[in-house]
């Protein structure tokens, strides 16, 4: 269920259990109403997401946008963030200063890795209500012949993740003489 179908699933219930409760909303504008049946739908999406998340390091997940050159200049592959995608249990994303290791399943593990080197562009996009809880999607365009591009869905800060990858990649291109040249 994406994250769109599960805040309208909320919201619905919301508007059920006060038309069932016997609380009086009649004084209240319906404009009023409707912004506080999204605010708390909103705030009831985050907190499913971050009880599901209880069993995740809060400091594995992000060491920071600004990534110390030291942490990119030693000979040993450092994570720069880890996380999962908003409300999933079975995808894991970690991105280290050489690549993007994306693990799924909960039982059973499946491994796909990106290398840094080897990505050509980096997009993220957010919609309104992504943006209203700070959620989005990080596109991958890589030169993997098995799977170029690669979305990691519903990240949650998806512009400081993006910049994090954004200077991983440039550092991995430095630190292996990696250039890339467009054809005009």
């Amino acid at each position: 269920m994406s994250v769109q179908e599960t805040l309208g699933k909320i919201q619905s219930q919301i508007w059920q259990a006060i038309e069932k409760s016997d609380i009086d909303v009649s004084g209240m504008s319906k404009d009023s109403l409707s912004a506080l049946v999204d605010l708390a739908s909103e705030a009831a999406l985050v907190a499913i997401d971050d009880e599901m998340g209880n069993e995740l390091d809060d400091e594995k997940k992000v060491v920071g946008t600004a990534v110390s050159q030291d942490i990119l200049d030693d000979n040993k592959e450092d994570i720069l963030w880890e996380g999962r995608p908003f409300l999933s249990l079975s995808l894991q994303y970690t991105i280290t200063d050489e690549r993007i290791r994306i693990t799924s399943g909960v039982l059973g593990k499946a491994r796909e890795n990106i290398e840094l080197v080897r990505i050509q562009d980096l997009d993220y996009k957010q919609t309104m209500t992504e943006r209203m809880i700070n959620i989005g999607d990080i596109s991958v365009l890589s030169h993997d012949r098995s799977d170029p591009r690669v979305v990691l869905k519903n990240v949650k800060d998806p512009e400081g993740v993006y910049e994090i990858l954004r200077r991983a990649v440039l550092n991995a291109r430095k630190k292996h003489g990696f250039t890339y040249r467009e054809e005009m």
